[in-house]
Protein backbone atom coordinates (compact mmCIF):
# COMPACT_ATOMS: atom_id res chain seq x y z
CA UNK A 1 0.00 0.00 0.00
CA UNK A 2 1.74 3.18 -1.21
CA UNK A 3 -0.98 5.84 0.48
CA UNK A 4 -3.65 6.20 2.19
CA UNK A 5 -5.95 9.04 2.76
CA UNK A 6 -9.19 9.24 5.10
CA UNK A 7 -11.66 11.80 5.41
CA UNK A 8 -15.32 11.54 6.63
CA UNK A 9 -17.74 14.27 5.17
CA UNK A 10 -21.43 14.28 4.80
CA UNK A 11 -22.30 16.55 1.84
CA UNK A 12 -19.52 17.58 0.25
CA UNK A 13 -18.67 14.36 -1.78
CA UNK A 14 -18.77 15.76 -5.18
CA UNK A 15 -16.29 18.87 -4.48
CA UNK A 16 -14.20 17.31 -2.10
CA UNK A 17 -13.85 13.61 -4.02
CA UNK A 18 -11.41 14.76 -6.22
CA UNK A 19 -8.85 16.85 -4.41
CA UNK A 20 -8.83 13.94 -2.11
CA UNK A 21 -7.88 11.34 -5.15
CA UNK A 22 -5.12 13.87 -6.75
CA UNK A 23 -3.53 14.08 -2.82
CA UNK A 24 -3.47 10.35 -2.42
CA UNK A 25 -1.51 9.96 -5.70
CA UNK A 26 0.48 12.33 -5.39
CA UNK A 27 1.28 10.84 -1.75
CA UNK A 28 1.87 7.80 -3.76
CA UNK A 29 4.08 9.30 -6.11
CA UNK A 30 1.78 7.45 -8.74
CA UNK A 31 0.46 9.23 -11.60
CA UNK A 32 -2.81 8.42 -13.48
CA UNK A 33 -0.18 7.07 -16.37
CA UNK A 34 1.39 4.14 -13.50
CA UNK A 35 -1.95 3.06 -13.00
CA UNK A 36 -3.10 -0.66 -13.44
CA UNK A 37 -6.98 -0.25 -12.26
CA UNK A 38 -9.31 1.18 -10.42
CA UNK A 39 -11.57 -0.26 -7.41
CA UNK A 40 -14.64 1.50 -6.23
CA UNK A 41 -17.00 0.63 -3.30
CA UNK A 42 -20.61 0.35 -5.02
CA UNK A 43 -22.87 -0.17 -1.87
CA UNK A 44 -25.17 -0.50 -0.14
CA UNK A 45 -24.63 2.85 1.56
CA UNK A 46 -26.06 6.73 1.05
CA UNK A 47 -27.90 6.90 -2.46
CA UNK A 48 -26.00 9.77 -3.63
CA UNK A 49 -22.86 9.04 -1.94
CA UNK A 50 -22.60 5.84 -4.25
CA UNK A 51 -23.82 8.00 -7.66
CA UNK A 52 -21.10 10.44 -7.03
CA UNK A 53 -18.65 7.50 -6.64
CA UNK A 54 -19.48 5.49 -9.19
CA UNK A 55 -19.78 8.06 -11.57
CA UNK A 56 -16.42 9.55 -10.51
CA UNK A 57 -14.86 6.19 -11.20
CA UNK A 58 -16.53 5.90 -14.64
CA UNK A 59 -15.26 9.30 -15.42
CA UNK A 60 -11.72 8.09 -14.59
CA UNK A 61 -11.45 5.14 -16.30
CA UNK A 62 -13.34 6.03 -19.08
CA UNK A 63 -10.50 9.12 -19.62
CA UNK A 64 -7.63 6.95 -18.66
CA UNK A 65 -8.24 3.61 -20.43
CA UNK A 66 -8.34 1.54 -16.62
CA UNK A 67 -10.57 -1.46 -15.74
CA UNK A 68 -12.63 -0.95 -12.95
CA UNK A 69 -13.24 -3.17 -9.77
CA UNK A 70 -16.67 -3.20 -8.61
CA UNK A 71 -16.21 -3.82 -4.37
CA UNK A 72 -19.36 -4.42 -2.12
CA UNK A 73 -19.33 -1.98 0.58
CA UNK A 74 -20.50 -4.34 3.44
CA UNK A 75 -17.90 -7.20 1.82
CA UNK A 76 -14.91 -4.77 2.69
CA UNK A 77 -16.93 -3.66 5.99
CA UNK A 78 -16.66 -7.17 7.25
CA UNK A 79 -12.61 -7.34 6.16
CA UNK A 80 -12.41 -5.22 9.45
CA UNK A 81 -14.42 -7.08 11.97
CA UNK A 82 -10.83 -8.55 13.22
CA UNK A 83 -12.85 -12.30 13.64
CA UNK A 84 -11.33 -15.68 14.49
CA UNK A 85 -11.83 -18.32 12.53
CA UNK A 86 -14.71 -19.94 14.27
CA UNK A 87 -16.73 -16.58 14.48
CA UNK A 88 -19.26 -15.63 12.36
CA UNK A 89 -19.41 -11.64 10.85
CA UNK A 90 -22.35 -9.52 10.57
CA UNK A 91 -21.19 -6.60 8.76
CA UNK A 92 -24.13 -3.71 9.52
CA UNK A 93 -25.01 -0.81 7.90
CA UNK A 94 -27.86 1.86 9.10
CA UNK A 95 -30.19 1.75 6.25
CA UNK A 96 -32.47 4.31 7.92
CA UNK A 97 -36.57 3.85 7.96
CA UNK A 98 -35.80 1.39 10.83
CA UNK A 99 -34.10 -0.97 7.88
CA UNK A 100 -30.54 -2.27 8.23
CA UNK A 101 -28.21 -3.80 5.13
CA UNK A 102 -26.03 -6.24 6.18
CA UNK A 103 -24.56 -9.55 4.90
CA UNK A 104 -22.91 -12.43 6.77
CA UNK A 105 -19.45 -13.69 6.46
CA UNK A 106 -17.06 -16.84 7.92
CA UNK A 107 -13.71 -15.81 8.30
CA UNK A 108 -10.74 -18.28 7.11
CA UNK A 109 -7.92 -20.25 8.20
CA UNK A 110 -5.50 -17.39 5.54
CA UNK A 111 -7.26 -14.24 6.79
CA UNK A 112 -10.21 -14.04 4.14
CA UNK A 113 -13.86 -14.53 4.20
CA UNK A 114 -15.91 -16.77 2.67
CA UNK A 115 -19.60 -14.95 1.91
CA UNK A 116 -22.54 -16.84 3.47
CA UNK A 117 -25.53 -14.47 2.58
CA UNK A 118 -25.96 -11.95 -0.57
CA UNK A 119 -26.49 -8.14 0.58
CA UNK A 120 -29.70 -7.65 1.61
CA UNK A 121 -31.87 -5.27 3.68
CA UNK A 122 -33.10 -6.34 7.00
CA UNK A 123 -36.06 -5.55 9.69
CA UNK A 124 -34.12 -5.45 12.81
CA UNK A 125 -36.38 -8.28 14.72
CA UNK A 126 -35.44 -10.72 11.34
CA UNK A 127 -31.98 -9.81 11.67
CA UNK A 128 -31.67 -10.76 15.43
CA UNK A 129 -33.53 -13.69 14.86
CA UNK A 130 -30.94 -14.76 11.64
CA UNK A 131 -27.66 -13.93 14.13
CA UNK A 132 -26.09 -16.87 15.52
CA UNK A 133 -24.53 -16.46 19.35
CA UNK A 134 -21.84 -14.15 19.80
CA UNK A 135 -21.38 -12.94 16.06
CA UNK A 136 -19.14 -10.69 15.31
CA UNK A 137 -21.10 -7.69 14.00
CA UNK A 138 -18.62 -4.67 12.35
CA UNK A 139 -20.73 -1.27 10.99
CA UNK A 140 -23.15 1.39 12.77
CA UNK A 141 -25.93 -0.33 12.65
CA UNK A 142 -25.04 -1.68 16.09
CA UNK A 143 -25.14 1.56 17.51
CA UNK A 144 -28.64 2.17 15.98
CA UNK A 145 -30.27 -0.73 16.56
CA UNK A 146 -28.97 -2.93 19.31
CA UNK A 147 -31.52 -4.63 19.73
CA UNK A 148 -31.20 -6.36 16.45
CA UNK A 149 -27.60 -7.84 17.44
CA UNK A 150 -28.39 -9.57 21.05
CA UNK A 151 -25.13 -11.24 22.62
CA UNK A 152 -23.03 -10.00 19.93
CA UNK A 153 -19.46 -8.90 19.63
CA UNK A 154 -19.57 -5.26 18.65
CA UNK A 155 -16.13 -3.63 16.82
CA UNK A 156 -16.99 0.25 17.49
CA UNK A 157 -17.46 1.95 14.26
CA UNK A 158 -15.41 4.52 14.54
CA UNK A 159 -12.46 1.90 14.80
CA UNK A 160 -13.88 -0.58 12.64
CA UNK A 161 -15.39 1.02 9.15
CA UNK A 162 -15.09 1.29 5.42
CA UNK A 163 -11.41 1.78 4.41
CA UNK A 164 -10.23 2.62 1.27
CA UNK A 165 -7.29 0.55 1.44
CA UNK A 166 -9.61 -2.22 2.20
CA UNK A 167 -11.37 -1.91 -1.52
CA UNK A 168 -8.49 -1.39 -3.13
CA UNK A 169 -6.50 -4.86 -2.10
CA UNK A 170 -10.30 -6.61 -2.40
CA UNK A 171 -10.36 -4.53 -5.99
CA UNK A 172 -6.40 -5.73 -6.98
CA UNK A 173 -7.54 -9.14 -6.28
CA UNK A 174 -10.57 -8.96 -8.63
CA UNK A 175 -8.84 -7.68 -10.92
CA UNK A 176 -5.81 -9.62 -10.72
CA UNK A 177 -8.76 -12.82 -11.41
CA UNK A 178 -10.11 -10.77 -14.54
CA UNK A 179 -12.89 -9.51 -12.86
CA UNK A 180 -13.00 -5.97 -13.92
CA UNK A 181 -16.82 -4.55 -14.90
CA UNK A 182 -17.73 -3.24 -18.30
CA UNK A 183 -18.34 0.52 -17.47
CA UNK A 184 -21.51 0.16 -19.02
CA UNK A 185 -22.69 -2.37 -16.81
CA UNK A 186 -21.17 -0.46 -13.65
CA UNK A 187 -23.98 0.76 -11.30
CA UNK A 188 -24.59 1.08 -7.27
CA UNK A 189 -25.77 -1.71 -5.40
CA UNK A 190 -28.85 -0.53 -3.61
CA UNK A 191 -30.34 -3.00 -2.31
CA UNK A 192 -33.08 -1.66 -2.22
CA UNK A 193 -35.41 1.09 -4.09
CA UNK A 194 -34.59 4.07 -4.57
CA UNK A 195 -36.88 6.64 -2.88
CA UNK A 196 -36.80 8.98 -5.94
CA UNK A 197 -38.51 7.48 -8.87
CA UNK A 198 -39.51 8.87 -12.88
CA UNK A 199 -42.73 9.34 -13.38
CA UNK A 200 -44.23 5.84 -15.24
CA UNK A 201 -44.91 8.25 -17.99
CA UNK A 202 -43.04 11.15 -17.40
CA UNK A 203 -44.54 13.16 -20.84
CA UNK A 204 -48.04 12.99 -18.94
Amino acid sequence: MLAVVHWRTERSHLSELPGHVANVLARGGVGFAGLDGLAVSIGPGSFTGLRIAVAFAKGLAFAAGLPVAAVSTLGALAQVAEAPPSARVCAALDARKREIYAAFFEPRADGSLQRLTPDAVWQPPALAAACPPAVVVVGDAADVYPEAFPGAVVRPFATHHPRGDVVAALGACRLAAGEAVALAALEPAYVRAPDAKLPDNPLR
